[in-house]
């Protein structure tokens, strides 16, 4: 399966991704995952992605493409993957079709939570993990910033007859479960 997983910050995206590619047996390949291996291994996309990484900014279309490209042409993914974080513009959503050759997405989950129930989970785990970048103001930001430019791209998936929407709040198993029973559906 080709899987894309959505939804704002904090709404429990990576955490869902980790235990759908391991059920399903296909990657989870998250942006955040290829930003880090590029900056850790020292490329020049790794480097260009790190200044707007450091100043709290979406990473630009042509770094983020270079990036998913190069990995959806690993051997693994060959047969199916789950993208997380990616895309978040539609037009990466144009350049994800690009790079498909042709194939599709077979479904698009989001998952939806309400806005002060992330900020209070997104501030419980500032406070747990010592993250200074996630404050109040910053964690409100980073959720109008994917309202603005990501959350348009459900209409769009949603016209293409792949979105499955997915309440994601509740107790991970439970979540999880909903999921595949949107995927099922």
């Amino acid at each position: 399966m080709r899987l894309l997983i959505m939804g704002p910050p904090g709404a429990g995206k990576g955490t869902q991704a980790a235990v759908i590619s391991q059920r399903l047996g296909i990657p989870h390949i998250s942006t955040g995952d290829l930003f880090r291996a590029n900056l850790a291994q020292g490329t020049s996309l790794g480097q260009e992605a790190k200044k707007y990484m450091d100043a709290g900014e979406y990473v630009p279309d042509s770094v983020t493409n270079g990036m998913v490209r190069e990995r959806l042409r690993d051997e693994d993914a060959r047969n199916g993957f789950l993208l997380d974080g990616y895309p978040r513009t539609v037009q990466q959503v144009a350049e994800l079709d690009g790079m498909l050759a042709g194939k599709e997405i077979d479904r698009v989950i989001e998952l939806t939570a309400d806005t002060d129930a992330i900020v209070g989970r997104l501030m419980n785990r500032s406070s747990q993990q010592g993250r200074a970048d996630d404050n109040e103001e910053v964690i409100r930001r980073r959720l109008e910033v994917y309202e603005e430019q990501t959350a348009p791209l459900t209409q769009l998936y949603k016209t293409r007859g792949v979105l499955v929407n997915v309440d994601g709040l509740g107790e991970v198993p439970d979540i999880t479960e909903r999921i595949f029973t949107a995927l099922n559906a």
